[in-house]
């Protein structure tokens, strides 16, 4: 099991919005555990808290839009595809302004700043949302297609293609989130010039020039055309014959593919938990990318918590042998089969339910399913386990129940059914007693869930 992240200290960047034009200062100060990344606007009457989540995506031209009521910030995606590829799960981001700096227009100074004041780990467990089947999704009438694979990591391959001379076909990849700072944090964002007067016509761009954009001349214009657009960037002049990058040298040969790769990460991170997965992105933007973490977030909703990964090639932490060490419980009592994971917090259970248990010859014989009362005693026992491995000498004590809460069933568990527990200490062990919360899973769905606080004793 891996432990939440926060920042070690805060820090504080400056520069130029890419879209107002505005000189921006922006702080990212650690957070407490489960607090997750959240943007505050300091520079209004009444600070505003935006959660950095997809459900508040409501604009993706030229950058992605956080908005809560009538108080947005824009272009977040690089600033928090930074956060995700440190591994960083709570921060707060106070700016006095209704976007982010656009700096050189990539990640690298957040990077910098993120090595140079370090990362704490935390108490609380890092809750990932694991990909567990493929999933698709197209944007309609375009040939943007973004596609999540099973896997035990985190990886992004992206292909971007363009009717230009210059820019046709790239592909980008990422294998590892230890490489981004590496082989993704410097590529820049581009732009087309032939882009630009529109952009400047919707109100966007008021701060781009050279420093913070790759420009992309590919169509020729008249010196006239180009002449007027370069004034109204208050850029240098340029010789509209000379097809090419304007600003010069490439960071990467690929750097475009490699932004776009870049913005996926930080678009997806929108979806509150790190991703196990393989990320495959044909045609990348930020509105195809925020729609899949939008239905992502949807589907997070529906269930509080991801079910445990569970293979069951990998050999337990606990068998059944150092399981009847740790607790009293015998035939037909004994409800929990193997642990395959624990910490000092977290632990996880496992029961295959056969059509032998007892409990089915009454419950019921006709069809059997197993009572919701065991599931929450089979919960109990994996929290026994929990607390027992503390202590010394550990078959001179039990644990007990003394109270159950907030009890739910959401669906029957029947034979051949293997029930995945997981359960959590809330508080510390204060006087022999601890509160609990204790999940059961089938299938990677949750089918009970129970809230208990359970009393060590020892044994007279």
């Amino acid at each position: 099991m891996t432990r939440q992240q926060t920042l070690k200290e805060s820090f504080t960047l400056e520069g130029k919005g890419l879209h107002t034009g505005l000189d921006i200062v922006i702080t990212f100060l650690p957070a407490p555990e489960n607090h997750g990344i959240k943007l505050k606007r300091i520079d209004l009457q009444e600070p505003v808290i935006i959660e950095a989540l997809a459900e508040n995506v409501t604009h993706t031209v030229r950058g992605t839009v956080l908005q809560k009521g009538d108080v947005q910030v824009s272009t977040v995606e690089h600033a928090l595809a930074a956060l995700y590829a440190f591994g960083i799960d709570n921060c707060l981001i106070e700016v006095n302004a209704p976007e982010f700096p656009i700096l050189d227009g990539s990640a690298h100074f957040y990077v910098e700043k993120i090595k140079e004041v370090g990362i704490v780990e935390q108490k609380a467990e890092k809750d990932y949302y694991v990909v567990r089947k493929k999933i698709e999704y197209a944007l309609p009438d375009s040939n943007s297609r973004i596609t999540l694979l099973p896997d035990d990591t985190f990886s992004v391959d992206v292909h971007i293609g363009f009717d230009s001379a210059v820019l046709s076909n790239q592909y980008a990849s990422l294998d590892s989130l230890d490489k981004f700072a590496d082989e993704i944090a410097s590529a820049r964002t581009f732009v087309f010039v032939h882009e630009i007067e529109p952009l400047l016509s919707m109100n966007l761009i008021k701060g781009g020039d050279l420093k913070n954009a790759l420009v992309i001349y590919d169509k020729e214009l008249s010196q006239e055309t180009m002449d007027r657009l370069t004034d109204k960037l208050h850029q240098p002049r340029i010789d509209a014959t000379k097809l090419g990058y304007i600003n010069g040298e490439l960071n990467y040969p690929n750097e475009p593919a490699r932004h776009k790769l870049l913005d996926v990460i930080g678009d997806l991170s929108l979806i509150g938990k790190p991703l196990k997965a393989k990320v495959i992105v044909q045609y990348p933007g930020h509105k195809i990318n925020t729609d899949l973490a939008k239905i992502i977030r949807k589907e997070i909703k529906k269930q509080e918590v991801s079910a445990p990964i569970y293979d069951d090639a990998v050999p337990p932490v606990f068998d059944i042998n150092a399981i009847r060490k740790l607790l009293p419980h015998r035939w037909p009592f004994l409800l929990v089969d193997k642990i395959i994971d624990i910490n000092d917090r977290v632990i996880v259970g496992v029961k295959n339910v056969s059509g032998n248990e007892t409990f089915f010859m009454g419950h019921f014989p006709s069809e059997p399913v197993m009572p919701g009362v065991l599931l929450v005693e089979a919960m109990a026992q994996t929290a026994g386990i929990l607390v027992l491995n503390k202590v010394e000498e550990p078959e001179k004590y039990s644990t007990y129940f003394m109270k159950i809460d907030n009890v739910k069933f959401r669906q029957k568990v029947v034979p051949g059914d293997t029930v995945i527990f997981r359960v959590e200490m809330i508080d510390e062990i204060r006087h022999g007693c601890t509160d609990m919360k204790g999940y059961a899973f089938v299938g990677g769905k949750i089918v009970a869930e129970a809230q208990f606080m359970a009393q060590i004793i020892k044994n007279k």
